[in-house]
C-alpha cells in the first residue's frame, strides 16, 4: 500500500492532512533521496507499523538499500539522542549538559550516505520528536553544508504531516 493509499482511508475530518501527504509526495525541491530519506526516518520516527509499512513500500523503488537504511538508522539513533539531549536541556540541574552522554552514535559520523541528507533525517526525526537541542544541532550542520533553509523546512513538513497521519490513523482502529 503507497503512503497516498494510507492516507486516502483518513476521516473527513482529517481531509488537510490526506491533501498534505499528496502534496509533499509531489514536491520536487529535495530531490528524492532527501524526500523518501525523510518521510521514510519520518515513519519509523512515529513508531506505528503500518505506516512504516506503507512508507518502506513507498520509498522501496525510490531510495538506494544505503538510503533507506540510513534513514531507518537516523531514526534509530534519534530515537534514542532526542530523549537523552533534551533531558540535558530541559533539567534544571545543568551539571548533566557538560557530561559525557557515554551513548555509541557511530552512524551520525559514517551514515553511509551524504551526510547532509542523514542530517536533514534527523532533524526531521527530532522535530516530531520535539528536541530543541537537537534540531538546532542538525540544522547548525546543515546550514554550515550550505542546505537552503526551504529543504529545512521542508523536512520539517514531512514530520508535521507524517507525524499527524500516524496520530490519526491509531484512532481508526
Amino acid at each position: 500500500m503507497s503512503l497516498k493509499e494510507f492516507a486516502a482511508v483518513l476521516p473527513d475530518y482529517a481531509k488537510d492532512i490526506r491533501l498534505n501527504v499528496g502534496s509533499l509526495l509531489n514536491e520536487a525541491q529535495m530531490g528524492d533521496q532527501r524526500k523518501y530519506g525523510t518521510l521514510l526516518a519520518c515513519a519509523h520516527g512515529s513508531g506505528y507499523k503500518p505506516l512504516v509499512d506503507a512508507a518502506e513500500a513507498e520509498c522501496a523503488p525510490k531510495l538506494s538499500e544505503e538510503a533507506a537504511n540510513a534513514a531507518r538508522a537516523a531514526a534509530a539513533v534519534m530515537a534514542m539522542n532526542n530523549v537523552y539531549y533534551r533531558f540535558t536541556h530541559l533539567a534544571a540541574n545543568k551539571q548533566y549538559a557538560d557530561m559525557p552522554a557515554r551513548l555509541r552514535m557511530n552512524v551520525i559520523a559514517a551514515p553511509g550516505i551524504e551526510k547532509e541528507d542523514f542530517e536533514l533525517f534527523s532533524l526531521a526525526v527530532s522535530a516530531m520528536n520535539g528536541c530543541g537541542l537537537c534540531i538546532d544541532a542538525h540544522e547548525a550542520v546543515l546550514k554550515k553544508a550550505g542546505v537552503s533553509a526551504e529543504t529545512i523546512q521542508n523536512a520539517a513538513r514531512i514530520a508535521a504531516v507524517m507525524a499527524a497521519v500516524a496520530t490519526v490513523h491509531r484512532t481508526l482502529g
